[in-house]
């Protein structure tokens, strides 16, 4: 299974992105539909963190510096999860990866979309 990131850029503050990320691959549907989803982030000099994260049941849960602000949803149809991004921040500047964490646990990563948000 690969994980394909995209949709980062520059945005300034106050504005959206919506970054996508699609599983291909063999088998992809089926670690698709049965793993957890999550967005990642890291910044330069620091350790990457969890930003959303989605449970195959749809459970979501946000880390507390972007709750309100973006949105994490994913549609099996087609092995794809996003990350509505609005009211940005120059602190939200950070390369993004997509992971899936299958039932095995065993952590699958994209090659990460950088997003700058400038002042």
């Amino acid at each position: 299974v690969q994980l394909q990131a995209s949709g980062g850029g520059l945005v300034q503050a106050g504005g959206s992105l919506r970054l996508s990320c699609v599983a291909s691959g063999a088998q992809s549907g089926f670690f698709f539909r049965v793993g957890v989803l999550g967005w990642y982030r890291q910044a330069p000099g620091k350790q990457r963190e969890l930003v959303a994260s989605i449970s195959v049941s749809s459970t979501i849960s946000y880390a507390d510096f972007v709750k309100g602000r973006f949105t994490i949803s994913r549609d099996n149809a087609k092995n794809t999860v996003y990350l509505q991004m609005d009211s940005l921040e120059p602190e939200d500047t950070a390369v993004y990866y997509c992971n899936l964490a299958t039932s095995s646990g065993r952590h699958i990563w994209g090659q990460g979309t950088l997003v700058t948000v400038s002042s």
